[in-house]
């Protein structure tokens, strides 16, 4: 009896619980919950904050589904949608029955949410009858269920308390980049249901592994179903991180999918704190200083639109950016001057992660610096470094709780995360003591060592 009423009075004590809470194994909590109403109760915040969805036909429209995601919507914090490109979710073009000609299909959200069956069967949800009738017959019940709005609508609805967004896209075929695929109609569909919900707590985005003309889809000022106001829950974005298949960079990359990817960023300017981007596979140019690529500012008259393509595109800037962080980009010591001149008053850290200048040098390129600080201490503090693991063995024997030790730092340290010029890098206190330990412990090292250090 009195164990139990002090377990009783552990588990009522909120901080003690959580902290037990905390230390037990994700995969366990499902098993946890079913000892009793209470700790399933307890246990279900910790099990709900991140979740995956992978979208399926009947992910957001099976009741059953949908009723267990408003049971548990106000746990979920981190929301990641996955929908890969597979063979299922290539769309072929659509054939007119008869003649065996290709059919037009202009695309146009439909966004009315009707639970009456009456009132949902006496409107054709593509523009016409005879296009409904098309696209029922010809394309997969996936492409439905994507281009499908109320029901995303309802699904962000059930989650009030959602504050990160993660969205992958991977495998997509380079021979089917200009084509859109169901994908692309998912992503449309998530996008005006993030506008059109109260997501009062958003405030990153991780596009994990897209396609480049994801940046089109996702765009709320020139995507399909945009409103004047949906640039508004977008600006609530202060984190975001961008991988992105690589265009592969030549003297004249097409322009067109990088153009769409300055008109995307540029949503972020006024809101943006930390952003990171990371070309997947070959090198690509610098999102950043788009503005100043050659193959961006041709004029040439056979472009499809003349009048539009000549335009000089704004330059890109952050007015509130703090965190920096590229990868994997080509680009020029100017470039990298002018962005750093441009954000001096704001940005406290950049890192140029795998960087290849075209023209110029690091010196050239960081030379902001030196004027923004009236001296150049600052590269006294800095020094190129590479990734080598370094561990003394430990003097006590202590050889499993050392290697522990390098194993939970590397798992905690965010990856890419290293302030560089390919590599620049500050040692902080805590990094030396963990490879190092503490100058007691040397001393004893070295004092035990095989070698004479007199």
């Amino acid at each position: 009896m009195a164990s139990g009423s002090n377990f009783l009075r552990f588990w009522l004590t909120e901080r003690p619980r959580d902290t037990f809470l905390s230390y037990i194994p994700k995969e366990e909590l499902p098993a946890f919950r079913l000892a009793c109403h209470d700790f399933g109760v307890r246990a279900a915040p910790l099990l709900f904050e991140d979740i995956t969805i992978t979208f399926r036909p009947s992910t957001f429209t099976k009741p059953a589904r949908m009723a267990a995601l408003g049971r548990i919507g106000h746990h979920i914090q981190t929301l990641t949608f996955s929908m890969p490109h597979t063979p299922e979710t290539f769309l072929p073009p659509l054939l007119d029955p008869v003649t065996g000609e290709e059919v037009t299909f202009i695309y146009e959200p439909y966004t009315q949410s009707t639970r009456n069956s009456a009132t949902r069967l006496s409107n054709p949800i593509y523009g016409s009858w005879e296009l409904t009738d098309l696209l029922v017959k010809q394309y997969s019940p996936l492409f439905h269920a994507a281009a499908n709005v109320p029901t995303f609508i309802r699904a962000f609805q059930a989650l009030p308390t959602l504050n990160h967004l993660k969205i992958s896209c991977p495998n997509q075929e380079a021979g089917q980049r200009y084509r859109r695929s169901i994908v692309d109609y998912a992503l449309i569909s998530l996008r005006i249901a993030i506008e059109r919900c109260k997501l009062p707590l958003l405030s990153s985005l991780s596009l994990v592994s897209i396609h480049p003309g994801a940046a089109l889809y996702l765009n709320p000022t020139m995507g399909f179903g945009a409103r004047p106001n949906s640039v508004k829950k977008w600006k609530q974005i202060k984190n975001l991180a961008v991988c992105m298949d690589s265009i592969p960079f030549s003297p004249y990359p097409p322009s067109d999918h990088l153009k769409i990817l300055h008109s995307y960023l540029h949503v972020f300017a006024s809101s943006l704190r930390n952003f990171v981007f990371r070309w997947h596979g070959s090198n690509g140019l610098s999102p950043l200083s788009l503005d100043k690529e050659i193959c961006l500012q041709d004029r040439s008259p056979g472009m499809a639109c003349p009048r539009r393509c000549h335009l000089a595109l704004r330059p890109l800037k952050f007015e509130k950016l703090r965190n920096m962080e590229v990868e994997n980009i080509v680009v020029d010591a100017s470039q990298v001057s002018s962005f750093i001149t441009a954000h001096r008053h704001t940005i406290r850290e950049f890192n140029f992660e795998n960087t290849h200048l075209r023209s110029g040098t690091w010196d050239q390129a960081l030379a902001p610096l030196t004027r923004i600080s009236g001296s150049e201490k600052w590269k006294e503090k800095a020094e190129e470094v590479m990734d080598v693991p370094l561990l003394f063995s430990p003097v006590d024997n202590e050889e499993n709780k050392a290697q522990d030790l390098v194993v939970d730092y590397f798992n905690c340290k965010p990856r890419g995360l290293r302030p560089s010029i390919g590599a620049w890098q500050r040692a902080g206190a805590r990094s030396r003591d963990l490879f190092w330990g503490t100058p007691e412990h040397m001393k004893r090292f070295l004092r035990t060592s095989i070698f004479s250090w007199r």
